[in-house]
């Protein structure tokens, strides 16, 4: 299934660009508890299609690394970076996140004339840039990146629960569900609990 309304609007984004390099950037991981925020960017081939493409929380978890490889495997550029909990702890989630979104866009080797960001707050970048509220559901290139940030993310989230199994990381990944609040009342928190999301339990 091919979402063609997402690659018409890259295309009538891309009339913008002198060389076509147009840049999706999303985060996943804002809510959680534990572990990092993770900041995607992806310059998509104007040419690429996937099919199922879309907000990565519409798409299922085997949907999704099947997704995950095949943006890897053809965006023309892409990078995915990991903003740690004791940064987010410093300098609140907003400010993580930015600076994750920024690092993710400095970090492709392809310079992009215009980056199109999910939501409506944008970081201070050196090219042109425009926020899309919903944007992974309307660009083809939000939604890639939403993509590379949940798969990173959970991938990262997976290998913390094989380091502490007691808190069920591979089944919550980090959000606040009642399994999660009640292991930490049992259990205390690890060194990649996020402090300022735990006011008043810790």
């Amino acid at each position: 299934m091919i979402y063609d309304q997402l690659y018409a609007f890259d295309a009538q984004k891309r009339e913008v660009c002198a060389h076509g390099l147009l840049c999706g950037v999303d985060e996943a991981g804002r809510g959680p508890l534990c572990g990092p925020v993770c900041c995607a960017a992806v310059i998509l081939r104007p040419e690429s299609r996937f099919d199922y493409l879309t907000d990565s929380k519409k798409v299922s978890e085997k949907r999704r690394e099947k997704l995950y490889e095949e943006i890897v495997a053809n965006a023309l550029d892409w990078a995915a970076v990991l903003v740690d909990n004791e940064q987010i702890d410093r300098l609140n989630i907003l400010g993580a996140t930015m600076l994750g979104m920024q690092q993710a866009v400095q970090q492709l080797k392809s310079a992009p004339e215009l980056v199109l960001v999910d939501g409506n707050r944008a970081p201070a970048l050196a090219c042109l840039s425009e926020t899309v509220v919903k944007g992974d559901a309307n660009s083809a290139s939000i939604a890639a990146a939403s993509i590379l940030a949940k798969v990173t993310r959970d991938r990262f989230m997976l290998e913390l629960d094989r380091k502490y199994p007691q808190y069920g990381f591979a089944k919550h990944k980090g959000y606040p569900t009642r399994e999660h609040y009640a292991a930490i009342e049992e259990y205390g928190i690890c060194e990649f609990h996020r402090r300022t999301f735990l006011k008043g339990r810790i």
